[in-house]
């Protein structure tokens, strides 16, 4: 399945304004990119968050929400956020936003 082009074009309108803003085509989807850092991404029809380590344990404690594992080894500070749990416009910017916050508290790449 590919990945839904619906939930990355409202990615998109979130993130539009960002100074550093990139999107890579990446693990069968979409990575939405600031000053080279992962912020967030779309892989099938799920958002992926990149949190960090100390939001990591409250973000999956929401619900909606697991940790992102392609490979049979979770990502630390990395979650998964099924549809339901982004269905808002509201709910979207804020997750899009947690990884925005992590991303740009990372040094430029």
């Amino acid at each position: 399945m590919a990945y839904d082009e619906g939930l990355a074009h409202r990615i998109r309108e979130v993130l539009s304004e960002q100074p550093g803003f990139v999107e890579k085509k990446m693990f069968g989807g979409v990575g939405f990119m600031l000053q080279g850092n992962m912020a967030c991404g779309v892989n099938k029809e799920n958002l992926i968050v990149r949190v960090g380590p100390k939001k990591y344990e409250s973000a999956l404690a929401g619900s909606n929400t697991r940790p992102f594992d392609l490979t049979g080894r979770p990502m630390k500070g990395w979650v998964v956020i099924e549809p339901d749990g982004y269905e808002s416009d509201n709910a979207l910017t804020d997750w899009v936003q947690q990884g925005v916050d992590f991303a740009l508290s990372l040094p430029p790449k």
